[in-house]
This record gives C-alpha cells, sequence and structure tokens, in this order.
C-alpha cells in the first residue's frame, strides 16, 4: 500500500491515474477516494477539488446508468473530511464530520435515490424470503419484518459515512507513511472527544432512535466518530502494555461480527471521554516507574 502511495504522489498524472481508474467501480472506489484525500491533505484543497471534479465523472455515469450512487457518496464525503482535516488539522473534528457527512447521504439518498431504493428493498426482500424458507422447514412459518425505503436509506448513510471515515485513515497513514513514520500510530492512538461532544453525539443517536423504528439505523451515524475513538483507545491500551497486535486483531473479528461488540466500542469511548483512560493509565506508569526506581536504589544502598 505505501507503493501506491508513492506512485499517487509521484505526479498529477499518476494520482489522476489512480483516482479516475477505480471511482467508476463498485470495488475500488475506496482506493480512489483515498488518493483524493491524500492529494488533499499533502498538495492543498485545490489539487484535491481537482482531482474529485476528474473523478466524479465515472463514478456520475454509474449512478446515471445503474442507479448506484456509492461511489459517488464515497469521494465525496472522503473529499469532504480530508479537507476539514487539511484545515483544522484536528483528525477528532475531521471525523466528527462524518456526521453530517452521513446524514447528508441518507437524505440525499432518500430523496433521489428512489432506484437505488428499489434495488436495495429488493434483494433485502429476496434474502429475507430464503431466510424464512429455510427456517420454515424446522418449524412454523415465520414472518421476517421488511426494512422500509427510510431505513435503508439510514443505513446506506451510515455506510457511507464509515467508509468515509476509513479512507480517510488510510490516506493519513500514507501521508505519515511517506512523510512522517510512524506519526499516524500516535496522532490516531491519541483520539479522544470531550464530554460534551460525547454526550451531545448520544443525545443525537437517542433523538433519532426515539423518532421510531424506521429513523434507528440514522442513529448510527452519531455512532461513527465514537467507534474510531474507541478503537483508538484499545490501540493506545495495547501500546502502552506492549502486547502484540492478536488482541487488535480479535477486537477487529468481533467488531465486524458481533453487534454487542460494536456497542462496547462505543460506550468505551463515552466512558473514556468523562474518566480519561489514557491520562490514568500514564499517571499508573508513572508511579510504577518511581517505586521502581526507589526500589533499584534502595537495593544499591
Amino acid at each position: 500500500m505505501k507503493g501506491l502511495a508513492n506512485f499517487i504522489m509521484r505526479g498529477r498524472l499518476q494520482a489522476l491515474l489512480v483516482a479516475v481508474a477505480g471511482s467508476g467501480s463498485l470495488l475500488f472506489c475506496w482506493i480512489s477516494a483515498a488518493a483524493i484525500a491524500l492529494v488533499a491533505l499533502r498538495q492543498g484543497p485545490g489539487q484535491g477539488l481537482w482531482l474529485l471534479l476528474w473523478a466524479v465523472l465515472p463514478a456520475g455515469a454509474l449512478m446515471l446508468v445503474f442507479g448506484d450512487s456509492g461511489p459517488f457518496a464515497l469521494l465525496l464525503g472522503t473529499t469532504a473530511l480530508a479537507l476539514v482535516l487539511r484545515s483544522t488539522v484536528s483528525l477528532p473534528l475531521a471525523l466528527l464530520a462524518s456526521v453530517p457527512v452521513g446524514l447528508l447521504t441518507g437524505l440525499g439518498i432518500s430523496v433521489f435515490g428512489g432506484e437505488l431504493l428499489a434495488q436495495m428493498l429488493a434483494f433485502f426482500d429476496q434474502f429475507l424470503a430464503s431466510l424464512e424458507q429455510q427456517m420454515a422447514a424446522d418449524n412454523a412459518a415465520v414472518a421476517l419484518p421488511r426494512p422500509t425505503a427510510l431505513q435503508v436509506a439510514g443505513m446506506l448513510g451510515a455506510a457511507n459515512a464509515m467508509l468515509s471515515v476509513l479512507c480517510l485513515l488510510l490516506a493519513r497513514w500514507w501521508q505519515a507513511a511517506l512523510y512522517n513514520p510512524g506519526g499516524f500510530g500516535g496522532e490516531f492512538r491519541t483520539l479522544y472527544y470531550p464530554p460534551a461532544v460525547s454526550t451531545l453525539l448520544v443525545v443525537g443517536a437517542a433523538a433519532l432512535v426515539a423518532m421510531g423504528p424506521e429513523f434507528r439505523p440514522w442513529a448510527a451515524v452519531c455512532a461513527v466518530p465514537l467507534t474510531a475513538a474507541g478503537l483508538a483507545l484499545a490501540h493506545a491500551r495495547v501500546a502502552q502494555r506492549g502486547r502484540g497486535s492478536g488482541l487488535l486483531t480479535a477486537l477487529y473479528v468481533g467488531w465486524l461480527l458481533v453487534d454487542l461488540v460494536k456497542l462496547l466500542v462505543v460506550l468505551l469511548a463515552v466512558v473514556d471521554s468523562w474518566w480519561g483512560f489514557r491520562q490514568r493509565w500514564a499517571a499508573v506508569g508513572q508511579d510504577v516507574r518511581r517505586r521502581d526506581e526507589e526500589d533499584d536504589r534502595d537495593n544499591r544502598g
């Protein structure tokens, strides 16, 4: 991946090639989004927006022909986060911008994405119908609830917010790997939200949930920055304890597969905003080192 980043930064033509080549593909649009973000972070908004204008052409064609706005939304969302990071030099603020990105994406899909929503609803209906048939083979007939168009729009908005964050983090890692080796790890491990921000995100999610079942998927948008902060806290703890990557691998596997782990990661970020785990760990570490030094002096005496 570092080799790809080096290729992107060799010149304008190379960056344009990567940005355009993947932007019209469902599988590789994330590479184009990260490439645009890398250029925007390193060379400024002008160069990043220039690449975006070319990249949205195949993404827009895909949206018009097949009704799939995913690559188009990801390019716009990632670029927006990169511009926020470039102007504020604050990773927490940049990731916080994923909330309006997700909400606007969901709103745009619900208003203009009728064809995409119809395709998604047909897919869910077919998938759930097959599950019903499998469950009915052993038990009585089961009727699983179908998602509504508004729920699907919220799911897609939350997914775009999370993917935009991941693409931005990839671009930031590329930037550090090329120009500041090891810098991204330290920056990510300090990712933290103060109590006022985390409380506002929780209240926003709770308000969306209270609006009814159709708005519950939209509440996941508010959890995206807190998810990143919770994962950053786990990275900080592993680094502080000097553990290997096995624990982090298990955490990410659990996060991908188990909804309870996703919730625990968010709760961990909220508690950390009030409790300040990193500061407490640092204080404990200093006390341990001080006692060790005192013991060494006593032993030498």
